[in-house]
């Protein structure tokens, strides 16, 4: 059993690593004052023009399949670079993305929606949530009605990742209720000039979601995408496209946090002595090392579960549960050594406070992993063997 990454992967890695701490990093001071003034921390003409500067060593689409013009990496790939990215609280991501389900466009389809959002000519948000269905997606109940060769889509969408920015939506509405998420739920490329709007939702991190509403927009039936009725399908391949990153980015920010930690902890001094010489501090620098070995190994094998073909559901929902819980509970402890200034918004710990609590929320509620991982060994889809057997 080899545990070493192979020369391409630790070539990946150390490049994006070098990315971070020369073009990222240095942003982090102004990104915070912007953040205090209620500002955007990272406009959009600056977020293109660093995704422009890593197009110029390759780094473009690092999932999208290469026939694409991306660069098609795995997902144990994905995962070392989210980790990498995850050190700065900075939102960056690298160009070339498209939402997975767009790949199930057709031909004309991939011109007007799929082509333009790899180039960065679109902006596009998923869009399923709503105010009395989140957990529960199978509660959806914006509707779209048949109308001609038209749909008419009514109904409210909230906590829309990139709602506020997005000039067109995959917006997933019940066309047939007696069906529900059996077979009455279809998915519609819906763009912002058809009528619907977005308002803005304010939150206690830097995360901008927005809620979308829609009044008797109308879409013509070539804007289906998949089939009618098999939006649910697609809507699940999108929410579990991949868990494992969202717990490889915050991998990568206790990493860092407990670095700067450990720093504290070698230069305040109390009564004498570095308060790194007490049995507390060490404790909490100790424990925080061996849950973040544990999660690297958790979300690594669900992005290598990923690679493999095989059903990744309980590897993911773990690495994403594990991850949520301890990456809050490891920032409370970088917070906690760093006392009072921790507390402030001098230093970037409560800034992660607060966005590595999301973890806990979005993309899967930790209740919702915690069922998840129930289900599937009590029916016996899973064993707490795990994948050795």
């Amino acid at each position: 059993m080899d545990f070493s990454l192979s020369d391409e992967e630790r070539e990946v890695r150390e490049w994006v690593r070098t990315f971070v701490r020369k073009e990222i990093m240095p942003l982090e001071p102004e990104v915070l004052r912007r953040e205090r003034a209620n500002q955007p921390g990272l406009p959009a003409d600056e977020l293109k023009a660093l995704q422009l500067k890593a197009k110029e060593s390759g780094f473009w689409g690092v999932q999208t399949p290469q026939e694409y013009g991306g660069m098609g990496l795995s997902a144990v790939m994905m995962a070392l670079i989210e980790a990498e990215l995850g050190r700065s609280f900075v939102q960056f991501r690298f160009g070339g993305y498209a939402d997975n389900i767009l790949f199930h466009a057709n031909d004309e389809q991939k011109q007007r929606y799929l082509l333009p959002t790899i180039a960065g000519d679109r902006k596009s948000c998923f869009a399923i949530t709503e105010p009395g269905a989140g957990s529960d997606a199978k509660a959806i109940r914006t509707s779209a009605r048949q109308d001609g060769t038209d749909w008419v889509i009514n109904g409210e969408k909230t906590f829309i990742t990139g709602g506020n920015e997005a000039d067109f939506t995959m917006v997933f509405a019940v066309t047939d209720k007696e069906k529900g998420a059996n077979g009455g739920v279809t998915c519609f490329l819906v763009d912002r000039d058809a009528g619907w709007r977005s308002e803005p939702i304010d939150t206690m991190g830097e995360w901008g979601p927005a809620a979308l509403v829609f009044e008797d927009v109308r879409v013509p039936q070539e804007n289906i995408l998949g089939e009618v009725g098999k939006g649910f399908e697609l809507a699940m391949q999108w929410i579990g496209r991949g868990r494992y990153a969202l717990p490889a980015r915050a991998l990568g920010a206790c990493e860092r946090l407990v670095g700067m930690a450990i720093e504290q902890a070698n230069t305040r001094v109390t009564f004498g002595q570095p308060i790194a010489e007490y049995q507390a501090i060490q404790w909490m620098i100790a424990d925080s090392a061996m849950e973040i070995e544990a999660l690297r190994w958790l979300v690594l094998h669900a992005a290598w579960v990923v690679d493999q073909g095989r059903d990744s559901r309980q590897a993911q929902s773990i690495a994403k549960l594990y991850g949520g819980v301890k990456a809050n509970e490891i920032v409370d402890r970088v917070l906690q050594i760093h006392g009072g200034m921790g507390y402030t918004r001098e230093l970037p710990i409560e800034r992660w406070y607060r966005e590595l609590r999301l973890l806990r929320i979005y993309e899967g509620t930790d209740e919702i992993q915690r069922r998840t991982i129930a289900r599937n060994l009590l029916k016996g889809h899973a064993t707490v063997s795990g994948t050795l057997g």
